[in-house]
């Protein structure tokens, strides 16, 4: 796996932590566990709140439910609910949501090479 150069690396540290940073307004949106997984799935396409609640790893509703709520808010995904009974409703991402594909590819790519980390202690 590559690593990045001078110039990258130089970029990446000299930002300070804060509201500004990057890495920081990026880790807003990618905070848990689940909206990893959610913005996964649904670079496959648009999902119903069930097969979402499945392919992630069946959170509670309420944790699905406020995760999908707040990447709302923060523009990652949109929520269209269909007027049938009973109510359909699915998410899908939006352009900004889409640009994520490249840091879950890198994700992908890390993981892929440093296999099996050591468990959590417990």
């Amino acid at each position: 796996m590559e690593t990045i150069g001078p110039d990258q690396l130089e970029r990446l540290t000299a930002e300070k932590a804060g509201p500004g940073c990057g890495v920081e307004r990026a880790l807003r949106v990618l905070d848990g566990k689940w909206a990893t997984l959610v913005v996964r799935e649904l670079l496959l396409g648009p999902r119903r709140f069930g097969e979402l609640r499945t392919a992630v790893g069946n959170p509670s509703a309420k944790t699905l439910t406020d995760r999908l709520r707040l990447m709302e808010h923060q523009g990652i995904l949109t929520r269209t609910v269909f007027a049938e009974v009973p109510p359909r409703v699915v998410y899908a991402l939006t352009e900004q949501g889409q640009t994520l594909s490249g840091i879950l590819h890198a994700m992908l790519m890390w993981g892929e090479a440093h296999p099996d980390p050591a468990p959590r202690p417990r």
